[in-house]
This record gives structure tokens, C-alpha cells and sequence, in this order.
């Protein structure tokens, strides 16, 4: 194992571009166990995210441990974030990890302020909370039992078979205050996955996952995004993927299209050019110029293609675009408390929803 230690407030002549002076650095490590990537420790000075207003989230606040994902999903909207650091939305997003390493003790501090109306609390729209650092640093835990003891509800949304380590404890967190879970398969043909999310978990794995949370008693919702056009929305395709997902016993499935914002656009393209040439020109025409949606009659022509067949497949279902702006979404956390689950209270406070602790804002998430 090699250590590249850095000290606070010292700038670093072979530190990476953007990482010289990063506020609350303490070190950058790379190890042989994670060949090809670094993990930059931080120090931060916040943990809970305000959502802005104008989101169309369903909730107001996340907390995101890691910044970057070794999952290196090829159409992951957060990559344009990487270029705050003065990274690239490519190859740096998937191998220079930032590591908020204090962030459960942060969290503690600020839910423990007068002001914090146990508002529910999102983790996993950024980047994932159980990527494959998480089997390092093992930040979850921590942040679970901070949320627990607080009283404050939340929702995990993950890619990562990493939950499995931590049900136990979640199975607890939820006779205390609500939670739920959600797995995100986007694609379910193994060799299609390991060429899009090349860090992924497998399906499988994914839906073994579903399966120990469900027995655990959870209602886990699967999210079947992003559909990509040509590759995944075909009815076999479809089919194929909800029998499974039934087959694990999720309790609802959220669907839709893929999303292409500024710099996942750039680096999908560059992934379709090199494996897909020929569907480039489609994309073009589904995807023009700045655009970062489908069009809308190709996401009408998929929900007429998804609904009967979650009817067959007896899957309660979603399309994204069935909840109007800023509603609350299946599975995620939401923004208005909602009664309490079979599985458990959620402790009720006295403090006006109102009020708010005085936390950075964070950039507009989407789910991927």
C-alpha cells in the first residue's frame, strides 16, 4: 500500500491539477486492492445538502459521502460535477474519489441543532453510498445510526450489494424511524453491463440484494433507469427484466428514459461511437444539440410499452414523468412526512418544518 500524506493548508507540487489547496484535504491514497484509482480524504465542513428550491426532486435534503463513483457509468449525469475540482467528467470521475471521511461526525453536529425539523433525508442521487469505496471506509454505518438516533426518516437509492453488509442495521433504524430502500438495474444483459457500468455490481447480485432486503421486510422499489433507446427498450428487453425483478420480490418498479446532461452526454457518446457506431445518428436525432431528455413522444411511446407489461408481471409501476414536479416519488424520501410504514414510527418533533440549519446548498440532483 502506498500513502501520498498531505497536509492541511500546504499546497502539493505533485498533487493532481484542482487538488493542490483543496480545502480540508488530509491525504490522497491508492492502494493495489483498488488498482487505477485514488482516494482523495477530505475533511468537509458540511454534510447535509439543501435541495433548491426549484428542483424537481421530491425532497429537500441528501447527504452524499463520496464524490465520483467507481461505478463508471457511462451515462451518470453527476460527472459534470468532477469539474468543479478541476477534474475531467470522464476517466477522472470514475477514478479520483473524494472521501469525506468526518462526515457522520458533521452529520451528528447539524442534526443536533435546534433548528433541524427531522426533515427526511436522501442518500444516493449524487454518487453512490455504497460504491465500491464504501467496503474501505465504511462511512454507511455511521451515517445510519446518526440519522437513527436523531429521529430523522431517510431513503437509500443504491447500485451498490454493499446494503447487504449493512441490513442488519438498517432492519434496526427501522423501528425507529422510516426508511426506504431502492435498487437501481438499469441494464440486465451481462454483457451490455459490463461495457455501460463497468464497476456495477451485476444484475444478479443487484436482485440477490433486492431478494435479502424484501426478506428483511423492506418494500424495495426498483428503479429501471435509465431505459436506453435501442439497447434496453425493446419488449424482450422489458419483459425479460420485469419477470426478474418480480422474481426478487420488489414491490414496485420506477421507470424512464435516458437523461443526457452536459458532460454524461459528452462521454456517452464517446462510449456509443466506440461500441455502437451505428445507433450515433439515431442518438443524434433522439438527443440534438443541448438537449438532455428524450422526446417526449418517445417517452409516451415507452410508457404504452411498459404499462401492460407491468400489469402482466403483477408490478406495481411507475413512469418518472407520471409524478408532476417536486411530487413525491416511490421509493425515494419525501418531502412532506408521510404516516408511518409497518415498519416502524417515525418520531415526530415539535419544530416547525420551517426551519432550517444553515447548510451549503447542493447542486440540483437527479437520480442518474
Amino acid at each position: 500500500m502506498r500513502w501520498q500524506g498531505q497536509q492541511l493548508g500546504v499546497d502539493d507540487a505533485g498533487a493532481l491539477p484542482g487538488m493542490e489547496r483543496m480545502d480540508g484535504l488530509v491525504r490522497s491514497v491508492t492502494t493495489p486492492e483498488f488498482a487505477g484509482m485514488t482516494f482523495h480524504e477530505v475533511l468537509c465542513k458540511s454534510a447535509l445538502n439543501r435541495v433548491p428550491g426549484v428542483s424537481a426532486m421530491p425532497f429537500d435534503w441528501t447527504v452524499n459521502p463520496y464524490r465520483g463513483c467507481t461505478h463508471a457509468c457511462s451515462y451518470c449525469f453527476a460527472r459534470k460535477t468532477h469539474e468543479y475540482l478541476d477534474l475531467d467528467y470522464g476517466a477522472d470521475f470514475d477514478s479520483q474519489i473524494v472521501v469525506k471521511v468526518n462526515v457522520a461526525d458533521v452529520l451528528r453536529t447539524e442534526l443536533r441543532r435546534g433548528s433541524w425539523a427531522r426533515e427526511p433525508v436522501m442518500l444516493g442521487t449524487n454518487t453512490d453510498p455504497y460504491q465500491r469505496a464504501e467496503g474501505r471506509y465504511r462511512l454507511m454505518p455511521d451515517i445510519v445510526g446518526a440519522l437513527t438516533d436523531n429521529g430523522t426518516p431517510f431513503s437509500i437509492l443504491t447500485k451498490g450489494t454493499l446494503l447487504r453488509r449493512d441490513l442488519p442495521l438498517l432492519t434496526e433504524a427501522a423501528q425507529q424511524v422510516k426508511v426506504s430502500l431502492a435498487m437501481s438495474i438499469a441494464v440486465f444483459d451481462d454483457t451490455l453491463q459490463h461495457s455501460i457500468e463497468p464497476g456495477t455490481p451485476s444484475a444478479e447480485a443487484r436482485l440477490d440484494t433486492v431478494r435479502a432486503a424484501t426478506e428483511a421486510g423492506f418494500r424495495v422499489t426498483v428503479f429501471l433507469m435509465p431505459i436506453i433507446p435501442h439497447l434496453t427498450d425493446s419488449i424482450a428487453a422489458l419483459d425479460h427484466a420485469l419477470a426478474r425483478i418480480r422474481a426478487a420480490g420488489a414491490a414496485r418498479v420506477v421507470y424512464g428514459a435516458l437523461h443526457l446532461r452536459p458532460g454524461a452526454k459528452q462521454w456517452f457518446f464517446e462510449w456509443l461511437e466506440r461500441e455502437h457506431p451505428h445507433l450515433v445518428s439515431s442518438y443524434r436525432g433522439l438527443y440534438p444539440g443541448v438537449s438532455t431528455s428524450a422526446p417526449k413522444a418517445y417517452r409516451t411511446w415507452l410508457g404504452k410499452r411498459m404499462r401492460p407489461l407491468l400489469r402482466m408481471h403483477r408490478l406495481d409501476g411507475w413512469d418518472e414523468d407520471d409524478h408532476p414536479r417536486g411530487r413525491p416519488q416511490p421509493g425515494l424520501a419525501a418531502r412532506t412526512p408521510t404516516p408511518a410504514s409497518s415498519l416502524g414510527p417515525v418520531r415526530s418533533t415539535g419544530v416547525p418544518a420551517s426551519a432550517r440549519p444553515r447548510v451549503a446548498p447542493a447542486s440540483e440532483p437527479r437520480l442518474f
